[in-house]
């Protein structure tokens, strides 16, 4: 191994525990149980927030991911308890499922089925499953497959719907967020249903499972990922017309690696090799998304041909492994040199080292977006605890 791999990962072992010392410092609710909904950039708890499937989702990954990648008491504990806060409050008992939302008691608000949410219940519950070898995991996990197959999945033109009510029936409004597009089908949810079907894989080798990943990974080289810029398109109807032509750059570079460790999973050569090229092609495209100190901007829109300069946080955490699987695929320097660049960064820039955790990003004036959440709906412990792991595993001894 080299020196300068050696650092990196020496510096990312360091990192992840220090963003997960964060988390168990300040996230765990004490007073309403399970944890808190939110924290903003100054380190305030705010008890009585909203609380969301897809931040608990992801503090139970990130504990059993960090647990599995070298054994810590302290992280399984936490990882125990975002499972058990998860089966209790954010299960739906009766229709299946995750809720969108619960108040800071655990009473639902918002009872929508988002697919995205369910997704990414799915990946912790089978990551927790490996830490644990807790049944009950990985019986929910494939419950909770089957709520997608048998309520989500199209079986016409494959893929995905994107949400529905809590009774799984039609909504008018399907969107994750304000920022998205009203459609049928995204890149997003499809994106983070193939992490948590590979993480199902692992877990229970179903030749059903097996079929669904491989039609997953065929509807992104197919349908979402640009025939000529290689780029993804984020929105769709649900004949997979394009909706969009925004260029989400986080998303693209995420993409490059999660659908090889897909390919790999299900262990088909010729996929392997398909997917490796095309993940090769995307790093190469997102290169134009890279200010000149190698941080990764957030999106760009042709028809106006703006681009968005703000440097997210878990923009940041992908560009560094997406460049650093290129550069395993290619061997070519200079990917892994991006990957390094991004870091510095990131150390630079974006870890708030006076109050832990990163920053949510910073503006295209070079400013602290301190507005922003540490703790939220959206801002959780996994882009950048998932960078540190998947770089310090793939480095090795």
């Amino acid at each position: 191994m080299s020196l300068e791999l050696e650092k990196y990962q020496e510096e990312l072992s360091e990192e992840l525990e220090n963003i997960l010392d964060y988390w168990k410092h300040f996230s765990v609710d004490e007073i309403n149980g399970g944890f808190v909904g939110k924290i903003d950039n100054y380190n305030n708890i705010n008890f009585g927030a909203v609380k969301g499937s897809v931040l608990n989702a992801r503090i139970l990954w990130s504990f059993s991911a960090a647990h599995n990648l070298k054994a810590n008491p302290e992280y399984l504990e936490i990882a125990h308890r975002a499972f058990n806060y998860i089966t209790n409050f954010f299960i739906d008992k009766v229709y299946g499922g995750v809720y969108w939302l619960i108040d800071a008691k655990g009473k639902p608000v918002d009872t929508k089925k988002q697919v995205y949410a369910n997704a990414f219940t799915i990946y912790a519950f089978s990551e927790y499953y490996i830490a644990s070898q807790n049944e009950n995991a990985k019986t929910m996990a494939i419950r909770l497959y089957n709520d997608l197959i048998n309520h989500s999945f199209d079986d016409k033109n494959g893929g995905y719907f994107e949400a529905f009510s809590r009774e799984w029936k039609s909504l008018d409004d399907l969107r994750l967020s304000a920022k998205d597009a009203n459609e049928k089908k995204t890149m997003n949810t499809h994106l983070h249903v193939l992490e948590a079907f590979t993480t199902l894989y692992h877990i229970w080798p179903n030749e059903d499972l097996k079929q669904k990943i491989i039609g997953l990974i065929n509807d992104f080289l197919t349908h979402i990922i640009h025939p000529k810029t290689g780029n993804l398109i984020l929105f769709f109807d649900e004949n997979w017309q394009a909706k969009s032509d925004i260029i989400s750059y986080g998303h693209d570079i995420e993409a490059s690696w999660l659908l090889l460790e897909a390919a790999e999973a299900v262990g088909d050569e010729a996929l392997i090799s398909s997917v490796k090229s095309i993940s090769v092609k995307i790093a190469k495209v997102s290169i134009n998304g890279l200010d000149v100190d190698g941080s990764l901007w957030y999106e760009y829109d042709p028809a106006e041909n703006h681009i968005i300069k703000e440097k997210h946080w878990w923009v940041q955490a992908e560009a560094m492994v997406g460049f650093f699987n290129a550069w395993q695929i290619t061997d070519d320097e200079k990917f892994l040199n991006i990957s390094l660049q991004n870091w510095l960064f990131v150390k630079n820039k974006i870890i708030d080292y006076e109050k832990g955790e990163w920053f949510w990003g910073i503006t295209e004036q070079g400013e602290i977006m301190l507005k922003e959440d540490k703790v939220g709906v959206w801002k959780c412990p996994y882009h950048n605890s998932r960078a540190c792991i998947e770089i310090i595993k793939r480095i090795g001894h």
